[in-house]
């Protein structure tokens, strides 16, 4: 080796320079930049529809926009959370994965105990934390999710060659359905089978296997659905909601009606007419309705473009990880982001009349502080596997 190509010739103020200006610029070149564009959108998206979809049930309570208040200040805890643990390695979540995963579970089993649990319209999915609520079935997702990633690098090959290495994870989530079911939560329940098993499928699950399980587990929610009344009502309600619109196909007629007033560019924001007493839980679940008679199909079109980006972004950030080796990364990414996409499908698919209702809120805009917090803590996971995969060598 000669002089020239010797590290020992390159000046040391020539690579203290270069290290310098890769410090500068170095941690805003791993963010994954469309990413974030869509994050960030939807989010503004989402609070200025909860301002206009709460308007009328705020009001009642003397204060028009304290809803949209409230939502702005779960979106600050929401940053500053996702900013104090953006630090930790992922290293820390692989460690860490099981035990919350546990933890999450018991907070959810904690809900059914009377006196604590608080109930809702029917439901008891809540603790009281005193001005707020938190809803575990929410953080069940993610944590779900990150020890689902863990196993899969864990059990790769007997994921992929034995019956065992599927069906392992699959009596921890019977159990966690059983919960679930039990709050009652439908969607939930729905939501975390069908993210699950799209991991296991990604994680090289054998075809009979994966595709016999998606058979028993479709017979069960089957089975589910036809032994409670009300949700065979629902199912029969989303197959004709005119049949009875003003009693079981009352929520489902009202969003139609105000998707159908938007036609190609809304009515304007703050115009909607079914906000107002019309169709229950505007700022929540049927958000997307709102925003569809205010904005029409071409805000429609806008929202569906940045979840089409940010499930993208999500893909390649996996895609990045599992080029540079991190296996859980890789999981993990394609998991929060199939928790994203798959609840943002259902919550669109009945907001538009193509799913039964399930009580599912829209990832990052819905109102709620544990729904907001457990989105954008996901999101910011993303971020975070993208950045250490452009870090690495």
């Amino acid at each position: 080796m000669n002089a020239v190509d010797s590290p020992q010739a390159i000046p040391f103020s020539q690579t203290s320079s270069r290290t310098s200006r890769g410090a500068r610029t170095g941690w805003s070149a791993c963010i994954d930049g469309y990413f974030l564009f869509a994050v960030v959108s939807i989010l503004l998206i989402g609070l200025t529809m909860v301002a206009s979809a709460s308007v009328a049930i705020a009001d009642k309570s003397g204060s028009p926009l304290g809803l949209f208040w409230r939502q702005s200040v779960y979106l600050g805890v929401a940053t500053g959370i996702v900013t104090v643990l953006w630090p930790l390695e992922l290293k820390f979540w692989h460690r860490a994965g099981g035990l919350l995963m546990l933890g999450s579970v018991a907070l959810l089993a904690l809900v059914l105990v009377p006196g604590i649990g608080r109930e809702v319209n029917g439901a008891t999915r809540w603790l009281s934390l005193g001005v707020v609520n938190l809803q575990p079935s929410e953080f069940v997702k993610i944590f779900v999710v990150m020890y689902l990633a863990g196993y899969l690098v864990r059990r790769a090959q007997e994921v992929r060659s034995a019956f065992s290495g599927f069906f392992k994870p699959v009596l921890i989530l019977v159990v966690i359905a059983w919960l679930l079911l039990l709050e009652p939560d439908f969607g939930a329940t729905v939501v975390v089978f069908a993210t699950s098993l799209a991991m296991l499928f990604l994680g090289g699950a054998p075809l009979r296997i994966f595709f016999g399980w998606v058979a028993v587990t479709a017979v069960a929610l089957g089975g589910i659905l036809m032994a409670a009344p009300y949700r065979l009502q629902r199912l029969f309600t989303f197959l004709d909601p005119w049949a009875d619109p003003f009693n079981s196909g009352f929520q489902l007629a009202q969003a139609l009606i105000a998707i159908g007033r938007g036609e190609w560019f809304g009515v304007g924001l703050g115009g909607s007419v079914q906000k107002l007493f019309y169709l229950p839980e505007a700022h929540t679940d049927f958000l997307f309705a709102v925003l569809a008679e205010e904005f029409g199909l071409t805000g429609m079109t806008v929202v569906l473009a940045l979840f089409g980006l940010l499930i993208w972004r999500g893909f390649s950030i996996a895609s990045e990880a599992h080029a540079k080796g991190n296996e859980f990364g890789a999981y993990l990414a394609q998991g929060l982001t199939l928790l994203i996409g798959i609840q943002a499908f259902f919550n669109i698919g009945v907001n538009v009349g193509v799913l039964p209702t399930k009580g599912l809120t829209l990832p990052l805009m819905s109102f709620g502080g544990s729904s907001l917090l457990a989105s954008a803590f996901a999101a910011g996971l993303i971020l975070r596997i993208g950045y250490e995969a452009r870090r690495a060598p």
